[in-house]
């Protein structure tokens, strides 16, 4: 490909997009200054997902607000009202009146390899004249975000310039679908941002559209997923199982005697390769109940019972 063919490519994604790219302006109450609290302004970025009002965004974005405000791409400003948040993936769903607002088009996060070139799209420092965009590569797939212990999806590391005020916009591909939502940087690094996956969104922004909040049974293991490299080091078959990398102290899988470097095979009757299928496995089962969850043990097949609990809230990301 010649560098007008990928500029047209880049143009033209950007120009699909943009429409359904919204400018967030929040006030969030802190501390107390003098006689009183005080009130600090936000600005974030959003993305329309259907024509009925409802956008996407970061939970960090909208957590403590009291007043929240969008600016649609048409120009229109309007308040907004949170539907619903989860700290745990750093997603959240607010509303609008507006049920003609361009939607995004959605891409598939699970097909995309390093290296693929991915843009970013989002209201970076809250500069006027509409949204930022930048280029990069996927650095990475499947990252934890440094500093949070409560990481249930892997998230995409990118080297598209993610600012403050990123947070909550689309990461797309060449093609202008969205494949990520920007949601954290990492400050003393260069080139380091990272987006949650736009499976995972989705998941999620419909738990929270039907009911608020996302109810998500737990277990407490910290796991990766067995891809060839890793495999390798542990002389595994590749994507044979989840490696636990870590067993919350106290919780159902440390009272079930869970360690790590277990494999997880299977929870119930739902075999687990991937974090999304130990999630989605989970979600079955009530919090409450209790589940036999299939592991290997250096080489040994066993079998234990774990009590599912509700998970505890994450750490809030890091504003992007």
């Amino acid at each position: 490909m010649v560098f007008s063919e990928l500029e047209a490519r880049i143009t033209s994604a950007v120009e699909s997009l943009a429409p359904s790219v919204a400018g967030v302006a929040s006030l969030r109450l802190e501390g107390r200054r003098g006689n009183g609290p005080f009130a600090t302004p936000g600005q974030a970025t959003a993305m329309v997902i259907d024509r009925e009002g409802y956008l996407v965004t970061n939970q960090h974005v909208v957590d403590r607000a009291t007043d929240l405000r969008v600016h649609l791409a048409d120009g229109r400003d309007l308040p907004a009202e949170v539907v619903g948040g989860d700290a745990v993936t750093d997603v959240a769903v607010v509303r609008v009146d507006a049920i003609d607002a361009p939607a995004v088009r959605f891409g598939d996060s699970e097909a995309l390899k390093v290296g693929q070139i991915v843009l970013a799209v989002g209201h970076a420092l809250g500069l006027p004249g509409g949204p930022t965009v930048s280029t990069g590569v996927v650095s990475a797939l499947g990252r934890p975000l440094p500093g949070s212990d409560f990481i249930f999806e892997g998230l995409i590391q990118t080297d598209a310039a993610i600012n403050p005020g990123n947070s909550g916009g689309p990461l797309a591909d060449l093609s202008g679908s969205v494949i990520g939502v920007n949601t954290a940087m990492v400050p003393f690094a260069q080139g380091v941002g990272f987006a949650i996956p736009i499976h995972a969104v989705r998941r999620i922004a419909d738990e929270l559209r039907r009911q608020g909040r996302v109810v998500r049974p737990w277990i407490g293991v910290t796991v990766a997923e067995l891809r060839p490299e890793l495999a390798r080091q542990y002389h595994l078959e590749p994507w044979s199982g989840l490696m636990v990398a870590e067993v919350v102290r106290r919780s159902p899988a440390h009272r079930a005697g869970l360690r790590p470097a277990d494999v997880l095979r299977q929870v119930g009757p739902f075999p687990v390769h991937r974090v999304r299928e130990l999630l989605e496995g989970l979600s079955h089962f009530p919090v409450g109940s209790e589940i036999e969850v299939h592991l290997e043990r250096r080489g040994t097949p066993l079998s234990v019972t774990v009590a599912l609990e509700e998970g505890p809230e994450a750490p809030v990301a890091r504003p992007g």
